[in-house]
């Protein structure tokens, strides 16, 4: 039953006594009991609260049951993309070459004209220069050289601070290179016999992440720079300031080129 708070416990003892005479009722021990009781229910609750936040941690740690479901759910996935290629795939590649007239490479007369050898690790990156002699590469052990092509003579070798250098590019005039790698920068060198092209050199700019690409679009006075930032950015050689960034990756860009015709 539900009592009234003004009640004394003297009166509330005597009304559960005379209810049933014939029971032998101790107070002080019902007292006792009752208190008991309700400690036990305060343990038992506490105790489903720390069931029930031992379970949220399992779930929170990601349990491996959870994690073989998604690792089944990844692979249902790929399932049904595979399916959606396969449906659109209406030819091969060499049946539309075909239709395109395109010679197949055991038809091109393809034969090694001339060898340039110099770099002592991977060669990541070349460019011609516009006189269709003079090249750039750029390699892992840290150099930039400059080839004559006709005499596969290197005309200018030129060491970097970084062993990773990524892009190279040639300016329209032929008159300076531009590099950049893992040192964030980009770099351009001034081509000339008389003078040290190394001490010469020029740090245009820097990236907040390594500088993947680069090529000067049209002009020497201009680089156009890709970057693991995930940003294109243009820059202005003489201030080294920025003209214009090209936002839109989600990720490191790792190419650029530019549309035929006037820049």
């Amino acid at each position: 039953g539900v009592f009234s708070e003004d009640r004394t416990s003297a009166g509330l003892w005597g009304d559960i006594a005379s209810a049933d005479s014939d029971w032998d009722w101790d107070p002080a021990q019902t007292a006792a009991k009752i208190t008991t009781s309700r400690r036990k229910g305060k343990m038992a609750s506490g105790g489903e609260q720390r069931a029930s936040d031992g379970g949220a941690a399992s779930v929170d740690g990601a349990a491996p049951d959870t994690v073989q479901s998604l690792q089944h759910e990844i692979e249902v996935i790929k399932a049904k993309i595979a399916q959606e290629r396969e449906k659109i795939k209406d030819k091969t590649l060499h049946q539309v070459a075909d239709l395109a007239n395109i010679l197949s490479i055991d038809q091109l007369n393809i034969k090694i004209r001339k060898s340039l050898k110099g770099h002592n690790a991977k060669v990541l990156c070349l460019d011609w220069c516009s006189d269709k002699r003079h090249l750039v590469s750029s390699s892992q052990d840290g150099k930039l050289i400059v080839w004559d092509a006709f005499t596969t003579n290197k005309e200018h070798a030129l060491t970097l601070p970084t062993t990773w250098v990524m892009g190279c590019a040639y300016s329209p005039s032929g008159t300076a290179v531009a590099c950049g790698g893992l040192d964030n920068k980009l770099t351009v060198f001034p081509l000339t016999m008389e003078d040290d092209s190394q001490s010469r050199k020029k740090v245009v700019g820097t990236h907040t992440s390594y500088t993947s690409c680069c090529l000067f679009p049209g002009s020497d006075n201009q680089v156009l720079a890709g970057s693991g930032d995930a940003t294109t950015t243009l820059w202005d050689v003489e201030s080294g300031t920025v003209l214009q960034t090209f936002h839109g990756h989600i990720s490191d860009v790792m190419s650029i080129d530019l549309a035929p015709g006037p820049n």
